[in-house]
């Protein structure tokens, strides 16, 4: 096949696209992002793609500088043609598509179940013909676009699909991140002065080629362009061809140059097209002919190769259109916004119209500041939080009104703040302050304010701009002012031991003396009363209050997503674990139900947390990858206290403590003082599992220096077991009172199993046997069968060190096998050499690796052996059933089986 010239040298690029087509054809998808300079070749190189893709079918899309804030735009250019298998797809998805792509009058989507719908209709697609998505420019992309595709991306794997990117640097694509690149640099020498002799009609003198040469780096557009913009004298003695500034501005001007030779007509044409960036061409001659231009003055445009007007208007380059839009005055850009908004239909478009209403015009104009409102409330309504606050922040500036506009500037506050932006959002609420407010608006604005300042440093400024939010705030709202003290106590929790200003003593002490909840209190306001009661009376009193709270939680129905960390670090502070496994399965079924994945990696690490206290370390490992893979997807910041916890009770010390370090930075670099103590209990229990007990009392009076919810209780029992293997005698004493007036006080057998473990270690002869017995006995009863394993370890030592033998290797082998089972290797490993000192030996289970099932496996193999179908895991995994079905299939060779059937006969240590 043969090339344009700009493929010069572009081989290898050109094979690496080839083999991108063969693995989609052969059912391996594929995505690949490409980067380079504007002008490098990357568009050349998806024309390549696309004229190679015989037997595809085919999408294009291009992010448009002008449509970055339209939620969706970017996709929708993609998804046209694909909206007929909509009907394939569950309801929920469906629903989403149709709602984002304004086909319904459906509530608000979540974006991700947009994002789930989409990967569903790629798969659709692909069983009848392998597809090809094509995105040029997606650094211009609308945020929404760009996270689904990104999303997408990160899901395909056994669907017949390519998914191209071209980005240009040196523009920022967070989104991208991760996804497999092609860098484009420019042409070698040789091809490059042949592919500029190419774009001149006669000789050039050869040190001016040269210098042509090495001043374009090789940017194959630079070479065909730069030379049309110079005279034939400039040319011979290469006057005028240095230029400092970057490439592309170099290359703007040299399409600049061409434009100064174009009629005036011609040029306000071009401008017209440069401010629409859908393409429609009826739409422009619409515009055109009330501004008196006509398909004569595009001619010259077309005759330079600068546009390109047959079925959709297309420039030469995305750098034509911003030349052509950055260069035109004020007046010139608003006439042709003006011109745009008169020929867009009210009825069909009323959000386009709106945004060149509001870009033609300076001056304030409620009118316009109206109808922005409304497109805010659709775009809202579609899932485009970004674009709702683009919309809101253009109708506050253009509102003359100084009470409306500060109404609007609020409310363009939080809808920037929701999507994501609280830096931008910040400097609407500095407009907000400039008008005048009432109360109310004064103390949401002071509410916002502070929880911007949460997001941004998550430290110890939060907790005193939100209790003086919530204070100005409980008596005009109080179901606003109570949600605001729960907000100041979270952030108070969070912040921790770095906190110097203003604890949760004192958010607590401000929340009992606020209004109450009234005679039918929510259960986020029992919540609120529960936490106070806590922080202010003791753990002993905060026992009731917070156990009615959890079980109201656990009745309401409508309870908001926000609301899901606090009341599972409660329960596990309560050591409740049946309400602490409720809530964390339940965080985690109303989050994927939702498609919520801001809200999902929190609720997955919260699952996962309690299947490493079930001994489940597999299913944690899942868990974790996929909160981890969800956030590099959407950029939120990683929860990653599963994975170090797992790590540590793993017990490999090199990586435990290097994940460890890492992460302790991490979080105080974020002013998570809440972390040290997560970090101290994980290091606790890292060493006294490798019986490294010096270093694990370290850990543990780290982690107590602070009465960290939730944290603090599992440290003591660390602290006494070190404690008591370091001769540290009284200083476990100390401890095992402390623990005991909290575990009596829980009253649970998970409590009490600890309770009774710990105080065995401090005892000796019947009344240790007595307490160890009872430590197994209440820990059988409960969810958590790592702790039930450290009763039988320490017991059997105890029953060693008293020289029965017999019976220590039963406890001991007990303890050996579930610690192995599990993946405890440390635990394990002084288990197998307590176990030998008795005599008795016991072998680490081997398993060849490539026999074993990934974490990914094993979680689709546990939902198949439950009987959900492969839409159902999809739905759940958020990835297609075609991919369900490729990975089932290894699963079945692993595991030598052949049907889901026989899953349900295998035991769960297999997975």
């Amino acid at each position: 096949m043969s090339t344009s010239p700009a493929l010069c040298d572009r081989r290898n690029e050109r094979d690496v696209l080839d083999r991108l087509l063969t693995s989609v054809r052969s059912g391996q998808s594929q995505v690949l992002v490409l980067r380079g300079e504007a002008g490098v070749g990357k568009s050349a190189l998806l024309d390549y793609l696309v004229r190679s893709a015989s037997g595809f079918r085919v999408a294009r899309a291009s992010g448009h500088e002008y449509e970055t804030e339209l939620a969706y735009a970017g996709l929708h250019q993609l998804c046209a043609r694909l909206l007929d298998l909509r009907v394939r797809l569950p309801t929920p998805q469906r629903e989403a598509l149709e709602a984002a792509f304004g086909l319904s009058a459906a509530p608000a989507p979540d974006r991700f179940v947009v994002s789930l719908g989409v990967l569903g209709q790629l798969s659709a697609a692909a069983e009848d013909q392998p597809l090809l998505w094509v995105i040029d420019d997606a650094q211009w992309l609308d945020k929404a676009s760009a996270l689904t595709l990104a999303f997408v991306a990160r899901r395909l794997l056994a669907e017949s699909v390519g998914l191209v990117f071209a980005v240009r640097e040196p523009s920022k694509v967070p989104e991208l991140d991760g996804l497999p690149e092609l860098p484009l640099a420019g042409l070698g020498d040789s091809d490059a002065r042949a592919l500029l002799d190419s774009a001149l009609a006669g000789r050039l003198d050869e040190l001016v080629r040269d210098r042509i040469v090495a001043e374009s780096r090789g940017n194959p557009l630079a070479l065909l362009e730069l030379p049309r913009g110079l005279t034939p004298t400039e040319l011979a003695g290469g006057f005028g061809v240095l230029d400092v500034t970057p490439m592309a501005n170099r290359i703007e001007q040299s399409f600049l140059r061409r434009l100064d030779a174009l009629p005036d007509e011609t040029r306000r044409l071009l401008l017209v097209a440069a401010a629409e960036p859908v393409g429609d061409v009826s739409l422009l001659w619409r515009a055109a002919g009330r501004l008196g231009l006509d398909a004569d003055d595009a001619a010259p445009a077309q005759s330079a190769g600068l546009i390109d007007l047959r079925g959709r208007v297309r420039f030469r380059h995305p750098l034509v259109r911003s030349a052509i839009y950055g260069t035109a005055t004020l007046p010139e850009r608003e006439h042709a916004h003006q011109a745009l908004a008169e020929a867009t239909d009210p009825e069909s478009d009323p959000d386009r119209r709106a945004w060149h209403r509001a870009h033609a015009t300076t001056a304030p104009d409620e009118d316009i500041a109206v109808e922005l409102e409304r497109s805010a409330w659709r775009a809202a309504h579609r899932g485009g939080i970004a674009a709702s606050a683009a919309f809101l922040q253009r109708a506050a500036e253009l509102t003359p009104g100084p009470a409306d506009r500060g109404r609007r500037a609020l409310t363009a506050a939080k809808a920037t703040f929701d999507s994501g932006a609280p830096e931008a959002a910040h400097k609407l609420l500095a407009l907000a302050g400039l008008c005048p407010l009432d109360d109310l608006q004064q103390a949401q604005l002071g509410r916002l304010r502070a929880q911007i300042v949460f997001a941004l440093r998550r430290g110890s400024d939060a907790p005193p701009l939100l209790l003086a939010a919530a204070e100005r705030l409980a008596p005009l709202d109080c179901k606003s002012g109570r949600e605001t003290y729960l907000e100041a106590l979270e952030a108070a929790i969070f912040a921790g031991r770095l906190n110097d200003r203003v604890g949760p003593h004192e958010v607590a002490t401000a929340a009992r003396d606020a209004p109450p909840a009234g005679t039918s209190p929510r259960s986020i306001d029992l919540l609120l009363d529960g936490l106070a009661t806590r922080y202010t009376r003791g753990y002993v009193a905060g026992v009731a209050p917070l156990r009615d709270a959890l079980d109201a939680l656990g009745r309401d129905s409508d309870v908001d997503m926000r609301w899901v960390s606090l009341p599972w670090i409660a329960a596990g502070d309560l050591w409740d674990d049946e309400t602490w496994h409720e809530l964390a399965t339940r965080a985690v079924r109303l989050a994927r139900d939702a498609g919520a994945l801001i809200a999902l990696p929190l609720a997955l690490g919260h699952r996962a947390v309690v299947h490493v206290h079930a001994g489940e370390f597999a299913a944690a490992s899942a868990l974790a990858d996929e909160a981890e893979a969800i956030t590099e997807a959407t950029g939120n910041a990683p929860a990653r206290y599963a994975e170090l916890l797992l790590a540590g009770w793993r017990g490999v010390e090199p990586d435990a403590q290097d994940g460890l370090d890492r992460g302790l930075q991490n979080a105080l670099a974020r002013g998570e003082g809440r972390a040290i103590g997560g970090y101290g209990y994980v290091s606790a229990v890292l060493y006294n599992g490798l019986g490294r007990y010096d270093a694990a009392l370290a850990g543990a009076r780290s982690a107590l220096e602070y009465d960290d919810l939730g944290i603090a209780g599992f440290a003591l029992v660390e602290l006494i077991e070190a404690a008591a293997r370091s001769g540290a005698h009284e200083e476990a004493a100390a401890a095992l009172r402390r623990l005991e007036e909290r575990t009596a006080a829980a009253g649970t057998d998970w409590a009490l199993g600890v309770q009774a473990w710990s105080a065995a270690l401090l005892q000796e002869g019947t009344a240790a046997e007595s307490c160890y017995r009872e430590a197994i006995e209440r820990l059988e009863r409960t969810r958590v069968a790592i702790h039930l394993a450290r009763a039988h370890l320490v017991y059997g030592e105890w029953l060693r060190r008293e020289n029965r033998r017999v019976d220590a290797r039963e406890h001991l082998g007990a303890a050996f096998d579930m610690f192995d089972g599990a993946g405890a290797e440390a635990f394990a490993e002084r288990a197998r050499r307590e176990l030998l000192t008795t005599g008795a030996t016991a072998r680490k289970r081997t398993v060849d690796t490539r026999d074993a099932l990934t974490p990914q496996e094993g979680q689709i193999a546990r939902l198949a052996r439950d009987g959900l179908s492969n839409p159902e895991i999809g739905a759940q995994l958020f990835i297609s059933p075609r991919t369900v079905q490729y990975h089932l299939g290894k699963v079945f060779a692993k595991l030598e089986i052949t049907s889901r059937g026989q899953l349900i006969r295998l035991p769960a240590s297999r997975f």
